[in-house]
């Protein structure tokens, strides 16, 4: 009996019964899984509502990408400086004193010998539990153009981002990690990277362009040597140093990233990106991912519109304190990944609207 069973299933028609089978039980379940982690609906008025300064006296409100009007000819406002840095932090009171020294003492220097140069830095604080937001405060009695902007609760490193972004007046926008794991003077290999790419100065802050601080930028012999401590290095170097389990999971992300999303960007985690503010101001108001594959969705999205996207190597070293967790983190970002490809692929603007507003899509109408 068994031996007919499994002469029927490698005939052609069984074959072919088992395939479709297979696909329908594969899109069944992409379709539960979306259908148990839905994205959040965007509303305009979520972006214009107004943000204050961390116990700021008198209260001051940070300068909004948006346009309020909607039959303005620009979809973003006008830039009130040259470049802002935006720094999602959570429970970073003992690391980011570090980080904004090295982010305040090159970009202090940079703006004392050119007058043109001038800047903002807005720490996002995504919800922390320890004394994060009143840490940066102190420091900023200190520095210059050091701001913090305080969220209710957690929304992830992705929403922290997204908001910090959405409330920001830069001509250059880059968002950089707390931990400082990347030298901040490497920014200017990135603005050297966007003036290449936006056609050299002045800067027009109209044209679309991101550049990505990567780990694996293929640079020329003496840029490798220029750059021999780079992330790329490092990064190579530290796999001896990881257990088993979590290199398989570090190339197995990096794996589904190529399959399912992003495949002209080598490195899309490296927490050091460049922004034009139009290209900005494109992207993120439509960016569903909160936590930590939020960058994968932005560049998606950048690839299908053809925005350029160039990668230039920077000097990388690994910091102790890391929020993500190993497993549960890698599993998440598995998932959305999973759900970008999927649901963008499907064109979710053709299926109907009650499923649109279920999945949730950005949209200009009011909430009911």
């Amino acid at each position: 009996m068994m031996d007919l069973i499994s002469q029927e299933i490698f005939t052609l028609h069984g074959m072919l019964i088992a395939s479709i089978f297979i696909m329908s039980w594969g899109i069944g379940l992409l379709m539960t899984l979306s259908h148990m982690t839905p994205w959040v609906p965007r509303r305009r008025a979520e972006f214009l509502a107004p943000e204050v300064e961390y116990r700021a006296s008198p209260v001051k409100e940070f300068t909004k990408l948006l346009e309020r009007d909607l039959n303005a000819p620009k979809r973003y406002t006008p830039s009130t400086c040259y470049l802002s840095v935006i720094i999602p932090a959570m429970n970073e009171a003992e690391r980011i004193g570090v980080m904004l020294d090295d982010c305040c003492d090159y970009l202090e220097a940079r703006a004392e010998k050119d007058e043109k140069f001038t800047y903002e830095i807005i720490v996002v604080d995504d919800g922390s539990t320890d004394n994060t937001p009143d840490v940066v405060k102190q420091i900023s009695l200190t520095r210059k153009n050091l701001r913090c902007m305080k969220l209710k609760a957690n929304r992830g490193k992705g929403g922290a981002v997204r908001i910090g972004v959405h409330n920001c007046g830069g001509k250059l926008i880059l968002f950089a990690d707390a931990d400082g794991a990347t030298k901040f003077e490497d920014f200017e290999l990135l603005e050297k990277e966007m003036l290449r790419a936006a056609g050299g100065e002045p800067l027009d802050e109209s044209f679309p362009a991101v550049v990505v601080g990567s780990s694996f930028a293929r640079t020329s012999s003496t840029d490798f040597q220029l750059f021999r401590y780079s992330r790329a290095h490092l990064a190579e170097a530290s796999v001896a140093e990881r257990s088993f389990f979590r290199t398989i999971l570090m190339h197995g992300f990096h794996t589904l990233v190529y399959l399912f999303a992003v495949r002209t960007i080598r490195d899309t985690q490296c927490g050091f990106k460049l922004f034009t503010r139009s290209i900005a101001a494109r992207v993120f108001p439509v960016l569903h991912i909160e936590r930590w594959a939020f960058d994968v969705e932005l560049i998606f999205l950048c690839e299908k519109w053809s925005v350029p996207v160039s990668e230039v190597c920077v000097r990388w070293k690994e910091i102790d304190g890391s929020k993500i967790t190993p497993f549960w983190s890698w599993l998440q970002m598995g998932r959305d990944l999973i759900l970008i490809w999927f649901r963008y692929t499907v064109n979710l603007k053709k299926i109907p609207k009650l499923i649109q507003n279920k999945i949730g899509l950005w949209t200009d109408e009011p909430p009911k």
